[in-house]
C-alpha cells in the first residue's frame, strides 16, 4: 500500500511540472511531500542530500548559481502547481472552466548538496538582475569579487556509504556499528560463506572492505553479532520465498 501511495504521489506531482521537465533524482516522496506542504516561499530548506530554494511565483524568471561551480551554471526555478480547490476552484483569466491545477505561489529549485560541503554560497538572478536571496538573512561579502553572496550553512552530514564508491578497484562494502565489533559480508560472489570476508574497522565504528568483482549483478548481506543484515544504505532489495531480504548491486 505504501508503495502504491508513493507511486500515485510521484505521478501526480510530475503532472504539475512543465512538460519539458525530465524526471530528476530529487523527485522522491520526501522532497515532493515537503514542496507540496509549503504554505509559500521562504528560507532555504535542507532535506537529506538536497537543498530546496523557493521564490514568489509572481517573479517572471528566476535562476540560481553557486560559488562551488564558480557561478558557471544557472539553474532556472520551476513553477509549482497544486490541485485546484474542489469547492471554490480558481478559474484562470480567459478560461470558462476551472483547470485541475492552480498556482501554488511558489517557484522552486532543488539542488544536490556537494559531498563534504559545509556551506552553500549562491546568488540569484531575478528578471535579469543578480541579487541575494530575499528569504535568506545570511549574507557575506566575497573578498575577491566584492559581491554580496547568500550563504546556506549546512549541518554535519551523516555518512552514507555507497558500494560503487570503490570502483574501479571493486565493490566497497561498508557497515556502521559500535567500535570493536566483528562484521562480515557474504553474497552470491562467495556462495554466501558468512566467514570468508571480514570487514576492517577504520575510522572507529566504520567497517569496510573492497572486493575486486567483475561486472555483474550481486546480492549480499552483512553478518554482525550472529544476525544477517541487508545494507541499510542500499534501497535495492531481492527477496527469498521465506520473505527474507538481501541487498542487490549492479557493477557496470
Amino acid at each position: 500500500m505504501k508503495t502504491i501511495f508513493l507511486l500515485v504521489i510521484l505521478v501526480f506531482f510530475a503532472s504539475f511540472l512543465p512538460d519539458t521537465a525530465a524526471a530528476s533524482e530529487w523527485e522522491t516522496f520526501e522532497v515532493i511531500n515537503r514542496l507540496m506542504s509549503m504554505p509559500g516561499p521562504g528560507a532555504p530548506v535542507i532535506l537529506d542530500d538536497w537543498a530546496i530554494f523557493t521564490a514568489d511565483s509572481g517573479i517572471r524568471r528566476i535562476g540560481i548559481a553557486f560559488a562551488h561551480e564558480n557561478f558557471a551554471n544557472v539553474y532556472w526555478f520551476r513553477q509549482l502547481m497544486v490541485p485546484n480547490d474542489r469547492i471554490n476552484p480558481v478559474v484562470l483569466p480567459g478560461e470558462k472552466f476551472p483547470s485541475a491545477q492552480k498556482d501554488s505561489g511558489i517557484k522552486f529549485h532543488v539542488h544536490r548538496i556537494p559531498s563534504h560541503a559545509r556551506e552553500l554560497e549562491y546568488r540569484l538572478v531575478i528578471d535579469g538582475l543578480w541579487t541575494v536571496d530575499p528569504y535568506n538573512d545570511f549574507v557575506q561579502r566575497d573578498p575577491v569579487s566584492g559581491l554580496s553572496l547568500s550563504v546556506l550553512n549546512l549541518p554535519q552530514r551523516q555518512l552514507r556509504p555507497n558500494p560503487l564508491d570503490g570502483l574501479p578497484v571493486g565493490l566497497k562494502f561498508t557497515y556502521i556499528a559500535p567500535p570493536g565489533e566483528t562484521v562480515y559480508v557474504a553474497g552470491n560472489f562467495n556462495s554466501w560463506d558468512p566467514f570468508m570476508y571480514e570487514l576492517r574497522e577504520g575510522p572507529a565504528g566504520v567497517y569496510s572492505l573492497v572486493l575486486p568483482l567483475p561486472p555483474g549483478t550481486y546480492q549480499y548481506l552483512f553478518f554482525h553479532r550472529g544476525q544477517r543484515h541487508a545494507d541499510p544504505y542500499n534501497p535495492r532489495r531481492v527477496y527469498a520465498r521465506d520473505g527474507s531480504a538481501a541487498s542487490e548491486i549492479v557493477v557496470p
